[in-house]
């Protein structure tokens, strides 16, 4: 896990599209922007979080 992680081609260019994107947002779009992307990234780790908990067997399946 020492080894940074590469990006594809495809990668690499959405995230040059996302930054073309924010450069050309005003500070209000932006400020609200990063709050939904932030939000989003606390819902995708609680997500995480419960999949692997349930992969696990750390919790019962709510389906019985």
């Amino acid at each position: 896990m020492n080894q940074p992680i590469e990006l594809s081609i495809e990668q690499q260019f959405s995230i040059r599209s996302f930054e073309t994107q924010v450069q050309q947002m005003s500070l209000e779009q932006a400020q609200d922007f990063l709050i939904k992307l932030y939000q989003q990234m606390v819902m995708r780790e609680a997500t995480y979080k419960q999949l692997l908990k349930h992969q696990w067997g750390l919790e019962p399946s709510p389906w019985g």
